[in-house]
C-alpha cells in the first residue's frame, strides 16, 4: 500500500504568468470536478525535470475572480484529487514593515486570519474534525523554498505573519496601523482560509508572499493604486516562474510522507462516532479524507 503523501506532486496555486515556464513538458488543461463546487479554473498538468507538477490560477485565467468569491474548498480539493501531495502558493502582498520593499520576498510561517465571509473547512454537522494549525505551514517545504531563494539571489526573509484581509477594498490607515502594532509582516486577501483547508487535506503548505506595495502605512507610499501593483506583480512573476523550476527538483526525491505530519495531520483529528457520522457529507469527503475514514 502506497504511504500517504507519496509519490510527491507539487501543486502551485497563483496568478497565470506563472505557468509560462521554459521547460514545463506533458502541459495538459483539465477541468477537475469537486463536489464542493468549482474550481477558480482548469488545472495545468506538467512535468518539470521529472517532478510531475499541477498548476492552478488561483482567481481564474485572466483574474475573474475576486478574492472573498473564490471557492478555496473546491480548489483544494481538486487539487488532491488531481494526486497533488504538496502545495506552493504564490501570494501578492502589502508590506507592514519598512525593512520589506516592493519587490520582497517572504517565506511565511504564520498567519493571523480576520476573513468573515468564507467557507473555511470541509468538516461540518454530521462529521466534525479538529486539525491543528499551531504551525500552519510546512517547514519541509519552506527549507527548498528557501534554498531556492538563494540560490537564485532573490532578496527574501525566512519566516513572517501574514494578516489575512476580507477584502476586496484595501486597509484603512487605522487598520494597517493597527496590523503593525500587532507585529505583521505582510497583509493579503487569499491566504486563508486555503492554508486551512489544506491542512485538512493532509497537504504540505508553504506559501511565498510576494510584496508589491507598502500598503497605506508608509508616509511615502500612503495611497495604494492597481497600477503601481501590477508594474511589480509583472516583475514578480518572473522571479515565480525561476523560483518554481528552481524549487521543483528539490522536492522529487521525497520517498516517505513529511516527517512534520502534514501528510497525516487527519489521523487523531476526527471526533464524530461512526454511528453519527452523515453518509452525505461523507461522500464529499472521499478525496480529502478518505484515508481515515475508508479504514
Amino acid at each position: 500500500m502506497t504511504e500517504p503523501g507519496t509519490p510527491p506532486v507539487l501543486g502551485i496555486i497563483g496568478g497565470s504568468g506563472v505557468y509560462e515556464i521554459d521547460g514545463l513538458t506533458n502541459r495538459r488543461w483539465r477541468r477537475v470536478e469537486s463536489p464542493f463546487g468549482e474550481a477558480s479554473d482548469e488545472l495545468l498538468f506538467g512535468e518539470l525535470d521529472g517532478q510531475p507538477l499541477v498548476f492552478l490560477p488561483r482567481h481564474g485565467r485572466g483574474h475573474r475572480i475576486p478574492p472573498s468569491e473564490l471557492n478555496f474548498r473546491a480548489n483544494i480539493d481538486a487539487l488532491k484529487r488531481a494526486g497533488v501531495t504538496e502545495v506552493l502558493s504564490l501570494s501578492a502582498v502589502g508590506s507592514l514593515k519598512e525593512h520589506l520593499p516592493p519587490g520582497s520576498f517572504v517565506v511565511v510561517d504564520q498567519f493571523i486570519d480576520r476573513t468573515f465571509a468564507r467557507n473555511k473547512s470541509f468538516f461540518g454537522t454530521g462529521m466534525v474534525a479538529h486539525v491543528g494549525m499551531g504551525h500552519p505551514v510546512c517547514g519541509r517545504l519552506g527549507d527548498a523554498v528557501e534554498r531556492a531563494l538563494k540560490a537564485l539571489d532573490i532578496r527574501h526573509q525566512r519566516g513572517g505573519t501574514y494578516l489575512v484581509m476580507e477584502g476586496p477594498q484595501f486597509s484603512t490607515r487605522a487598520e494597517s496601523d493597527l496590523y503593525r502594532g500587532w507585529g505583521c509582516d505582510v497583509i493579503g486577501m487569499t491566504n486563508m482560509p486555503e492554508a486551512k483547508l489544506a491542512r485538512e487535506a493532509e497537504l504540505c503548505y508553504a506559501t511565498v508572499a510576494m510584496v508589491t506595495d507598502y500598503d497605506c502605512w508608509h508616509p511615502d507610499h500612503d495611497h495604494v493604486s492597481v497600477d503601481a501593483i501590477v508594474k511589480v506583480l509583472v516583475a514578480n512573476a518572473d522571479r515565480a516562474r525561476a523560483l518554481v523550476k528552481q524549487t521543483a527538483p528539490l522536492l522529487r526525491d521525497r520517498a516517505h510522507p513529511c516527517a512534520q505530519g502534514c501528510h497525516t495531520a487527519l489521523e487523531t483529528a476526527l471526533i464524530t462516532t461512526p454511528d453519527k457520522r452523515d453518509p452525505e457529507l461523507l461522500k464529499r469527503l472521499d478525496a480529502v479524507a478518505g484515508r481515515v475514514l475508508n479504514r
